[in-house]
This record gives structure tokens, sequence and C-alpha cells, in this order.
């Protein structure tokens, strides 16, 4: 289940370590864990369907099975070598009290799908055809949001108990700078996120532990992910610009097939960080360099799930003993499967 519940997120790298870290301390074997923390930016399906239709079937069916089973394999090779510890864990777990659960399972659905619908509607892009279905959904883009962030003020007061006027007061204030910058929406929504960081910071109970809960995870993650993203960024650059070391000196080394191609390739993309679906188009460039199958195969299944900000802050979660596992484990099978893809499909 870890292994392909990844499938439905569109995240990268660095997004995914929130989710993972989640359940990690929420109890969550170490298998099941380290599963969909290399499952969820790995297995993204679109993803897939991009990299199938860009670079071509064979490696796009080869990134979706490979992914899959190093999921698994992996979850269950990090098990095994920390099962004195995961026995541990178990036999603690089962001296803690059951957990009180005050909310049914359609509530907990109905929030998030209003969360996710809030997220969509605001974020949605202006579509290249000016007619037609989407082009629609972006003109009323701000009315769904609208729509979406009312659902969120009556779900806060019915389910998190946040008193009514306090929701009142902030959707009034959003309300007048939305008519007095109609044509400035983001003013309105800036101001509608402090507004959800207020009323969660001053209503006790399940509001404020997710807060503070959303807060620790930041100072957790975010200076490390910035400095790992301000490095990996000086070393190897982004697509259109270079870093210390030249795009093209990569280009030399992953020609062919041959196994020093396919271990370079996993290190370079085990330590580059691809925002999501960057990986894409920056193989097809290295494609185009003279990049053999196996290399190209091999930075897929090692790139995506890994880079130099994941790995410190996995780091700050699990430990150096387990990360150092975890990575050397993506580290040797993605230039194995490498070369066995790069052998059929040169």
């Amino acid at each position: 289940m870890s292994s392909v519940s990844g499938s439905i997120l569109a995240v990268c790298s660095c997004t995914v370590l929130p989710i993972f870290a989640g359940i990690w301390k929420r109890g969550a074997g170490l298998g099941p864990a380290i599963a969909f923390l290399y499952s969820g930016p790995a297995v993204n399906i679109l993803a897939i369907v991009l990299t199938a239709r860009i670079l071509g079937l064979p490696l796009g069916i080869a990134r979706a099975i490979g992914a899959v089973l190093f999921s698994i394999l992996i979850g269950l090779l990090m098990h095994f070598f920390f099962i004195r510890e995961e026995q541990e864990k178990v036999q603690a777990a089962l001296h803690l009290p059951a957990a009180d659960v005050d909310k049914p399972l359609w509530v907990n659905v109905v929030f998030f799908g209003t969360m996710i619908g809030l997220l969509i509607s605001a974020t949605w892009g202006k579509p290249s055809d000016p007619e037609g279905f989407w082009n629609i959904v972006y003109t009323i883009k701000w009315w769904l949001t609208e729509a979406f962030s009312a659902a969120l003020g009556v779900e806060f007061i019915a389910w998190f108990r946040v008193k009514a006027i306090k929701v009142v007061i902030a959707s009034g204030i959003m309300a007048a700078l939305a008519f007095i910058f109609p044509h400035e929406p983001l003013i309105a929504f800036s101001t509608g996120i402090v507004a959800v960081t207020v009323l969660m910071t001053t209503t006790r109970g399940e509001a404020e532990e997710w807060f503070l809960s959303t807060w620790g995870f930041t100072k957790q993650i975010t200076h490390l992910l910035i400095g790992g993203i301000l490095a990996a960024g000086l070393l190897v650059g982004q697509p259109g610009t270079e870093g210390i070391i030249p795009s093209r000196w990569v280009s030399a080394v992953v020609g062919g097939n041959s196994l020093a191609a396919n271990f370079v390739s996993a290190v370079v993309g085990a330590f580059m960080y691809f925002a999501t679906l960057r990986e894409v188009p920056i193989l097809q460039g290295l494609i185009g360099s003279a990049m053999g199958g196996g290399p190209a195969l091999a930075l897929l299944l090692a790139g995506p799930a890994l880079s130099l900000p994941n790995m410190l802050v996995i780091r700050s979660v699990m430990g150096t003993r387990k990360t150092v596992v975890f990575v050397t484990l993506v580290v040797i099978m993605s230039p194995t499967s490498g070369m066995i893809f790069g052998h059929y499909f040169p």
C-alpha cells in the first residue's frame, strides 16, 4: 500500500518529507514509511506518463515497474537491517493507550477534500487555449476559491471549535479587501492565509495542535531545504545554467551503458534536486547529448526520490545510520537496474 500510494501525489523529494515525517512519528513501521518516502516522488503517475510520452514507452514502463519494486524491496531491507529497533518500537506501542478518535472518517474526507479544492482552485493556471472548458474554469477560479474558503470557515466552526465571531470577522476583512482590490485577488487570499493562522493559534485544542505540528515541521525542515537546494544549485546548476560541475562533463561520463556510466548517473541524480516533473526535460537534453538508456533509467530511479536537501532532512528525522543505509540502497540498486535496461534498450 505504501509503494503505490505515492502514485496519486505530484510531489518532489522535498515535498514528500513532511508527510513522511508525519507517518513515521505517528507510528508507521520503518519499512512502509521508507517505501512511501521513495515511492512518493518516484511513482508519480504524472511523471510516469510524461516519461513515456517524451522519452519513450520502454523507459516509462521501466520507470514505473522499477520504482514500485524498488520501494517494496528497499522498505523490506530497511526493516530487516533495523529489525531489533522495529521490534522494540512495536513492544512500546503495545503499552500505549489507544488513541482517541473524535471525528468520523467522512468528516476527515470532507475536510481534506475542501483543502485540496482550495489549493487547486487558487493555483489554477491560465490554459494556452483561450476557449474550452479549462478556460471557463480559469475565469471562475477565484469564485471557486471563495466557495471553498467559505466551506473551510464553516468546518472550522463545526469541527474545530473555532468561535463563529472570529470566522465572521476574518471573512469580513477578506471580503472587504476583495471589494477594494477587485483586480488583485492575491491580496485577499494572502490575508486569508494569515487569518487561518490566527484562528488556529487562538483556539485551544486540535486547531492549535495542528498549527504547532506544522510549525514544528517548518522549523525542522526549512533551513535544511534552503541550504541543500543552494548547494545542489551551486554544484550542478539547473536547465539553461551551469554549476561548478559543467553539464558537458556529465554528458561525457554517462554515455553508453557501462557500470561507471550508470553509477555516476545514479550518484549525480541522488544529489541533484529535481522539481516535480523537471527530471523529464533534463533527461531529454542529456539523451540528446548521447546519454545511454541505462544511465537514463538509473537517474530516473535515483534522482526524483533523493536530493541533497532531502538527505539532510531525513537524517534529522530518523538519524544518520538509517539515512546512510537508505541512500546506499538507492544508489546501488539504480545502476544495477540501469545496466539491465540498457542491455535490452541501449
